[in-house]
């Protein structure tokens, strides 16, 4: 309440729109969840979202290996018997191409904005250990479930 007798108010949904949901879960600039946490609850948290990532990431990963493999196969298939005449010569050529121009843009230097999100991760990372390890473990646990 302000002196003259009239209150402020705070906009919260514009600050959070704005906040990563890091910060608020872990607090401002990332800080040590040491601070805040128990040892226990730092393994418990980065464990089961460690757990549920690698678990989503298991069966995604097994779903896009099926189709692109079922994919080449089907190709083959009807390569093979004729369906479809499948232009190797070409596809070799468009495959050059496309190598060159990723040997272009590995050359180029990384912007910025990559630099800066990778500085902060390290930054999260290193303020953050037992979180980030019982991430580590817990995505390995669900990518093995």
């Amino acid at each position: 309440m302000a002196c003259n007798g009239k209150f402020e108010s705070l906009d919260l949904a514009e600050f959070a729109k704005k906040q990563p949901w890091w910060r608020k879960l872990f607090g401002q600039e990332s800080g040590p969840s040491a601070e805040k946490y128990s040892v226990a609850t730092q393994l418990l948290i980065g464990g089961v979202t460690g757990w549920c990532t690698g678990f989503i990431f298991q069966k995604v990963g097994k779903l896009a290996a099926t189709a692109v493999g079922g994919g080449f196969f089907l190709l083959q298939l009807a390569n093979h018997t004729g369906y479809i005449k499948v232009d190797w010569q070409r596809v070799e050529k468009d495959m050059k191409k496309a190598k060159e121009q990723l040997k272009i843009r590995k050359s180029n230097q990384i912007s910025t904005e990559v630099k800066s999100k990778a500085e902060e991760v390290v930054s999260f990372v290193k303020k953050n250990v037992l979180v980030t390890g019982g991430f580590f473990g817990g995505f390995l646990l669900g990518m093995a479930s």
